[in-house]
């Protein structure tokens, strides 16, 4: 029980097993995780993991204007409309996107 405590414990003064500050304080990382990180984290339906530079290489190449177009419009098979987030303005889904991009590179 206290190595297992000692770990979490250990984790968390490592600010998050991995999510340091820089990540945390983006302007989109809220977003990410509430919205995006379901599908991200894990590859559902074709959606490009956060942080595999191969996956995204193709959306970056397409630019960020029309990334952020396909999250307005959904894509298929799995992606909905706005990314799930009606009450998301055009800014918090930009910044969604940027985070992920960020991380990914």
């Amino acid at each position: 029980m206290y190595k297992r405590l000692a770990l979490i414990v250990g984790c968390a003064a490592l600010t998050g097993c991995g999510m340091g500050k820089d990540r945390a304080q983006h302007p989109g990382h809220e977003v990410y995780q509430r919205y995006c990180y379901p599908c991200h984290q894990a590859g559902v339906a074709g959606a490009p993991k956060l942080g595999d530079a191969a996956a995204w290489a193709d959306r970056l190449a397409q630019g960020r204007a029309v990334m952020i177009d396909n999250v307005k419009r959904g894509m298929p098979p799995g992606m909905p409309p706005r990314g799930a987030c009606a009450s998301c303005d055009d800014e918090a889904l930009a910044a969604a996107v940027d985070f992920m991009v960020g991380q990914s590179r």
